[in-house]
């Protein structure tokens, strides 16, 4: 499993910056706050590892926004793909594990 802990930061480029904000309205910045707020469900995305091992997390923003977020590791740093609002049974099994 990935230690989050052991990680230096973001890598965003344009894509991966505005990707998330056109679809969804889901800023960078909220991005990472999401990674600084507990809980944090961290899972791995095996079923979207083929070329690299990719992850997700189920976690909440400083204004208590749910949001989903796929995202790599390179080298040091979080690579966001994608980010949205957590769907309808995403959001039970976050509130289940964090009563």
């Amino acid at each position: 499993m990935l230690d989050l802990g052991e990680l230096e930061g973001f890598e965003w480029d344009e894509g991966n910056r505005t990707k998330s904000w056109d679809k969804h309205r889901v800023s960078p910045s909220e991005c990472e706050e999401v990674f600084l707020n507990i809980p944090l469900l961290l899972h791995d995305d095996t079923r979207h590892s083929q070329q690299e091992p990719r992850f997700y997390v189920l976690g909440k923003t400083n204004q208590k926004r749910l949001l989903f977020l796929a995202f790599a590791v390179r080298n040091t740093k979080i690579r966001v793909i994608s980010a949205r609002p957590m769907s309808r049974k995403e959001r039970q099994a976050y509130e289940q594990a964090n009563p």
